[in-house]
């Protein structure tokens, strides 16, 4: 009985075996079948081309062999190859003018939400002291169309969508080495330099410093080129547009700043504009209550103002906001206008100017810099270095603004507060020698 068993076993792992190569057999044959199919649709011994695919019915963009050969037809269908081009070039014009579109509208239904939230929807107005208005704007919504190449360097370079930006011709070089050698010693990564010309863009790249060249613009290269230092400072206004587009906070720095700190640590980001200050005290920096004496008014006489020294156009924190824009817009169309006016002066009064009969100001929030930690070198000269226990405060940058003779002034900052030189700082005057 086992002996059978194991026969019949035997034969159905024979026939098993056969049927399986049967199978393999017919699956090849098919294949090849298939194949010769497709290479040759005309049957294997057919006159025809062998790469001569099966008959299919016209259609305008379709032709058959023998029309290649015709140059009227190969004429006709770059034509409509053309025409193609052109309406997909039409259609994609389209699309990104409704992306645009819809962008807006987003915003807008976001800033409205937000507004709602505190306005539209009736509450009561609660115990004293506990109502809070809208202080944050929004931020718009990254658009990579403006310029996909700097999207990209961004992507690399900044942190947290924030990065510090300083503008820099030749004419700068020198104070330009001090101020990345300060930032790399601090150990901030997320910085760039625009370079606005050759000299300065093959200055980064041996010193390893982030940098982006701009592709060419007459207007622009023309003052970047050659201008001094307001000339290249107004041209801020209209460079710093595309990174907010891109959805990034911009820490916009001139070079005369030597860095101490990191200051990404020390923003508050509530604002639309967060800047420096030229005030070198409490009362300057923040805001007074003064009074204008006219005794020709007699009872009258005392007339109170408020004041607060401008805000310092050469080291501010913006967000990319759509008051922030504005501001920027603003800025950059005045100044083309009004070619003697001086970029500083133009953004303070557009910051700060109120709505009034014939002008409509600008609804964007701001915030002064605490002026010990972002110190300007009035603050510096005149009264730190004179004081035993301010001297001892570490700011987080020192800004050579008040002085013409910047460079050797950067220099000594960096004796005095990193390398510990005690009187580094005494040989200057209080204010220039002019």
């Amino acid at each position: 009985m086992a002996g059978r068993r194991d026969g019949l076993v035997l034969r159905e792992k024979l026939q098993g075996s056969r049927r399986s190569r049967i199978a393999v057999a017919i699956t090849v044959g098919i294949l090849l079948g298939c194949a010769l199919t497709l290479l040759y649709p005309g049957g294997l011994f057919s006159s025809d081309p062998p790469a001569r695919l099966p008959h299919r019915p016209k259609s305008d963009l379709q032709i058959d062999s023998s029309s290649c050969e015709s140059e009227e037809r190969v004429n006709a269908l770059k034509s409509d190859i053309a025409s193609l081009s052109e309406k997909n070039v039409d259609l994609k014009k389209q699309v990104r003018e409704l992306q645009e579109k819809l962008r807006m509208a987003e915003q807008g239904q976001d800033n409205a939400q937000k507004q709602f939230l505190v306005l539209g929807e009736q509450h009561k107005a609660g115990p004293f002291g506990t109502v809070k208005g809208l202080r944050t704007n929004p931020t718009v919504m990254p658009d990579e169309s403006v310029n996909r190449r700097l999207a990209k360097l961004l992507e690399e370079v900044a942190i947290r969508n924030e990065i510090i930006v300083a503008l820099a011709n030749s004419n700068v070089k020198d104070m330009l080495e001090v101020w990345f050698t300060s930032i790399k010693k601090v150990g901030i990564p997320n910085y760039l330099v625009v370079a606005l010309d050759n000299e300065i863009a093959e200055l980064c790249q041996s010193n390893e410093v982030p940098m982006y060249k701009r592709d060419p613009d007459q207007d622009i290269d023309s003052i970047g080129k050659t201008g001094g230092n307001h000339a290249v400072s107004g041209l801020k206004f209209r460079i710093l547009r595309e990174f907010l587009q891109l959805g990034y906070s911009v820490l916009l720095s001139d070079v005369d700043i030597v860095y101490l700190q990191n200051p990404f640590d020390h923003l508050y980001r509530d604002s639309d504009v967060e800047s420096m200050t030229d005030g070198h005290s409490n009362r300057t920096a923040y805001g007074y209550n003064d009074v204008f004496d006219e005794p020709g008014m007699g009872w009258a006489r005392y007339a109170h103002t408020m004041r607060i020294w401008v805000y310092n156009s050469g080291f501010f924190y913006i967000r990319p906001t759509i008051p922030s824009i504005e501001l920027l817009d603003r800025v950059a169309g005045r100044l083309s206008r009004e070619t003697n006016s001086w970029d500083q002066a133009v953004f303070n009064e557009e910051l700060f100017f109120p709505s009034h009969p014939g002008y409509e100001g600008l609804h964007a929030a701001k915030r002064t810099m605490d002026h010990y930690l972002f110190m300007n070198s009035k603050v510096l000269f005149k009264e730190v270095r004179k004081d035993a226990d301010l001297s001892k405060l570490k700011p987080v940058i020192v800004h050579v603004n008040y002085h013409p003779d910047k460079l050797p002034r950067m220099k000594a900052v960096i004796e005095f507060y990193d390398n510990g030189k005690k009187d580094a700082l005494q040989s200057f005057p209080d204010g220039s020698e002019w």
